[in-house]
């Protein structure tokens, strides 16, 4: 019985431990790829354009979209990111392993300030807990969340609780505690 004990708890500190040491520190200086059927470049204005089946990653940062365009500043390495789609997507994990999952009709990424702006039947998931709103922002680096929404209308926030630890677990890690 303690040999079953000791197995189980091993267990869940491996899946815990391994679960953290899957995720990447998001770090903006990775490498961004661009993935699309098609492009097409205004290079006097700097915006490059991705059409049909876009996928941009950075890490595990991952956007999904239908359109995405990427704008330079000018005299500037700072670019922005626009995915269109129904819904584009936004997914990435969190350096504690959290998953995170952004869907909206336009996401705006800037790299450079760690914030992503959704608008348009905009949706944030993590863990399980959901927000919606017309637009949301969001703050990579601080998990700040801000959702607005359109005059005569309201952001819904849902949170699940956690699930309960099955009592024969509780009851193992009490006597292991002892």
């Amino acid at each position: 019985m303690k040999l079953l004990k000791n197995s189980l708890l091993c267990i869940i500190l491996l899946s815990t431990a391994f679960s953290l040491s899957a995720a990447e520190k998001f770090d903006i200086t990775q490498k961004i790829e661009i993935d699309a059927s098609r492009q097409a470049a205004d290079l006097k204005n700097k915006v490059f354009s991705y059409i049909d089946d876009v996928v941009i990653t950075q890490g595990t940062l991952i956007i999904r979209a239908d359109l995405a365009q990427v704008f330079t500043q000018a005299g500037a390495k700072r670019k922005t990111y626009i995915a269109k789609g129904k819904p584009a997507t936004f997914n990435h994990t969190l350096s504690d392993g959290t998953p995170l999952s952004l869907q909206a009709n336009e996401i705006k990424y800037d790299p450079t300030n760690n914030i992503v702006i959704i608008s348009g039947d905009a949706t944030l998931r993590q863990e399980d807990s959901v927000v919606s709103g017309s637009k949301i922002t969001y703050n990579i680096e601080t998990q700040f969340v801000n959702a607005e929404s359109k005059t005569n209308e309201r952001t819904k926030t849902i949170f699940q609780p956690k699930e309960k630890v099955p009592s024969k677990v509780k009851k193992v890690l009490t006597q292991e505690n002892e």
